[in-house]
């Protein structure tokens, strides 16, 4: 009942975060995303943790999220900067997490280098837009892939229940998939478009994590 008044509030929050940002309500859309951005700290908390260390590295990275979320929030370029490296602290704690549930060793496969070479198209779509931030850039290319990759080794081959690594592995990708969209927005065209499909796919990411600490057995 609880995961689901979470899952109900987070919607609610959402559409408002969206409302506010179509009409450029600044500090009601940043209260907003700063608000559903604590309920995923939040839900991770409240979840039962049967891997300790999975739950600690996992809930330190949401932690760093929020504050990337805060910082992208707010328009001066440090703020942006700010948030590339909050989230890419996020990202690191992330393939910690996924390293213990299997070791780093065992990761490697057939779809881990789809991933690489998805992530390299996407470098060279941006590269001419990037100039000054173009080694941030790569290296948050790079962080980000290694993450996906460790959610896809969770998934096929971890021995926990499927509903947690499925959990994982589609939460990552959102995760993945939404950056896209914040890299679009901050390179190559402001509009709304960006955040009406990224900050969906980022949220739904972000609370599938969080979700999947209570079924990691």
């Amino acid at each position: 009942m609880m995961n689901i008044l979470i899952i109900l509030l987070g919607i609610i929050l959402l559409f408002e975060a969206l409302y506010h940002e179509k009409k450029k309500n600044r500090i009601p859309y940043l209260i907003t995303k700063t608000t559903l951005s604590l309920l995923f700290v939040t839900t991770a908390l409240l979840q039962p943790h049967s891997v300790p260390a999975y739950y600690h590295y996992l809930l330190i990275g949401l932690i760093f999220c929020l504050v990337g979320d805060v910082c992208l929030g707010l328009p001066q370029k440090k703020a942006f900067m700010g948030g590339l490296v909050a989230f890419l602290v996020g990202h690191v704690l992330y393939i910690l997490s996924f390293s213990s549930l299997i070791p780093v060793s065992h990761w490697f496969s057939p779809g881990v280098f789809i991933i690489v070479v998805i992530s390299a198209l996407i470098f060279f779509w941006l590269r001419p837009y990037l100039k000054s931030m173009l080694i941030p850039v790569l290296l948050y290319i790079v962080v980000i892939t290694i993450m996906a990759s460790g959610a896809w080794a969770v998934f096929w081959k971890s021995p926990f229940q499927i509903s947690g690594r499925a959990l994982i592995l589609a939460g990552a990708l959102c995760f993945y998939i939404s950056d896209l969209f914040v890299a679009r927005h901050r390179f190559i065209k402001e509009e709304y478009q960006n955040r009406l499909l990224g900050l969906p796919l980022y949220y739904t990411g972000q609370f599938m994590l969080a979700f999947s600490v209570g079924f990691m057995r």
